[in-house]
């Protein structure tokens, strides 16, 4: 396996070639010299092998740049001082020479391989500054987080021969792969994966996998929460790969995060867009409708009550066009009142009041439509005085009690029972039949949304979304749910609140004044 190649040296001949290329380097210098050592001082042959060994150490680096130095005084020894062709020295002074001469070589060989080391890092890191950043600026550009997954796989293929896999943070299903698998993860692999999302540490490891790569996984850590895992299997020292791959696993998270935020963004803008068209169309379309509306019941009604009175089967006709009018305005009333509701135009006038007085008028309100169902009412009388808008709230009951008189058998019960807590008051509406549906509970406030798709009963899927706007505006809560004992429930609570205290007035005594 091909070490990284940011890691190794570009050049393509092997480590022994160097010292083989010093020694001849040496030798060249000597024979070109060496003709003309008659003529030539020792202290200028002394500086010809000297600047051999400075071009050696550019070239070739300090192992053999030492080589050269040593090679050079035995050559000089050997060739041009007295006795030639022999070692053995019979001036002491060219013992100082060959030392000196040594220590030159070395010295300077030294200083010019470590400039040529420090040159040759300082231009690896400019090839990885600039590496990265391209890297960002195609991350910066990405579209999907498929396409940061391709960045980041040629990045890591092109710059350190390592294959990588990009895993994205999903919610309760833990990471998901962002693209193709690059890394092949086993079940151990899986679990640290977790364990490095959930710690937000990299766990860098040095062992070898079955294809001799080391395998690192690092996590993405945004600027709110982690989003997910980067795996990296390269062949390479932790040390000189871990600035490396920190450095990527940021650019990745942030471009990961980006998409991310760019997705909700766009959402929101969707679902703002869709509500305020809604509104729209069905404040527009409630106004259009009421008025004809109006003037057919106006007309059926006139018809119904006629004198003389009409036939018996045209009266039953008209008394049933009314009928079916007052419901279709009820409709119509109930869009226009989730219209106002959503546009927020709909201002709350707040009183302190007793709820039982509210639940009364519903009842009545609701008289025929409540006719096969008894109410049972428990808990109003020992709540306090709330602050709310008595005609809302009113809606919010006649909604609840028509709705589960339309969904419970006949001859069932509806009851309301109430519960006074340290900060809010719960009502509850409960009723018998099937109940909601288990799996569209979640749903049964949203507009248009009925508890049963199904059911033959008539409705809009209207009443529920309105209640849950009007106890919104009180700042209160509203949920539905299915009693252990069968059947359906609307709870929603309003806030107590700090009522006014009642002054009693006593009574002046028998035959007194007042």
């Amino acid at each position: 396996m091909a070490l990284p190649r940011l890691l190794i040296d570009s050049r393509p001949h092997p480590s022994w070639w160097r010292y083989a290329r010093a020694v001849l380097a040496c030798g060249l210098t000597a024979g070109l010299a060496f003709p003309f050592h008659e003529s030539l001082d020792l202290p200028n042959t002394v500086m010809l092998f000297v600047m051999t060994v400075v071009l050696v150490a550019v070239k070739a680096g300090r192992g053999p740049a030492v080589l050269a130095s040593v090679v050079s005084v035995a050559l000089f020894d050997f060739l041009f001082v007295p006795p030639r062709f022999s070692f053995a020295v019979t001036d002491g002074q060219y013992l100082l020479t060959f030392a000196v001469m040594l220590a030159v070589s070395l010295i300077v060989g030294q200083l010019t391989a470590g400039l040529r080391s420090q040159a040759h890092e300082a231009d690896r890191r400019e090839q990885v500054t600039r590496a990265l950043y391209e890297l960002a600026r195609k991350l910066a550009g990405a579209m999907t987080v498929g396409q940061v997954d391709d960045a980041l796989r040629h990045f890591l293929d092109a710059q350190c021969g390592a294959r990588s896999s990009l895993l994205i943070a999903a919610g309760d299903t833990g990471p998901t792969l962002a693209g193709e698998p690059g890394v092949a993860l086993d079940r151990l692999d899986w679990q640290t994966v977790r364990m490095v999302c959930a710690s937000q540490q990299a766990v860098m490891s040095s062992a070898l996998d079955a294809a001799g790569l080391c395998r690192h996984f690092l996590p993405l850590t945004g600027a709110t929460r982690n989003r997910g895992a980067l795996v990296v299997s390269v062949a390479a020292a932790l040390g000189e790969m871990r600035p490396l791959l920190e450095a990527v696993a940021s650019l990745v998270s942030t471009a990961v995060e980006r998409l991310h935020f760019v997705e909700v963004a766009h959402a929101a803008q969707v679902d703002a867009m869709s509500e305020r068209l809604r509104s729209s169309i069905l404040s527009a379309l409630s106004h259009d409708v009421r008025t004809p509306l109006t003037a057919l019941y106006g007309m059926a009604d006139a018809l119904a009550t006629a004198r003389p009175p009409l036939p018996a089967e045209a009266q039953e006709t008209a008394a049933a066009i009314r009928d079916q009018a007052l419901r279709l305005n009820g409709m119509v009333g109930n869009l226009l009142d989730m219209a106002r509701l959503q546009s927020g135009r709909v201002q709350l006038r707040r009183e302190w009041q007793p709820v039982e007085e509210v639940v009364g008028a519903s009842l009545k309100l609701l008289g025929p439509a409540l006719a096969d169902h008894p109410v049972r009412i428990t808990g109003l009388d020992a709540l306090p005085l709330l602050e709310f808008d008595a005609v809302l709230i009113e809606r919010v009951f006649c909604n609840l009690f028509e709705n589960a008189a339309k969904y419970a058998p006949p001859g069932t019960p509806i009851v309301l029972e109430a519960d006074a807590g340290p900060e809010t008051v719960e009502l509850r509406v409960r009723s018998g039949g099937e109940g909601f549906a288990a799996e569209r509970l979640d749903k049964v406030f949203d507009l248009f949304e009925r508890g049963r798709p199904e059911s033959a009963v008539a409705g809009m899927g209207v009443g529920l979304a309105i209640c849950q706007s009007i106890v919104a505006a009180h700042g209160g809560t509203i949920r539905a749910f299915n009693p252990p004992g069968g059947g359906a429930c609307v709870a929603f609570t309003l806030p107590r609140g700090c009522p006014p205290a009642i002054e009693s007035e006593s009574l002046p005594p028998e035959g007194g004044t007042p």
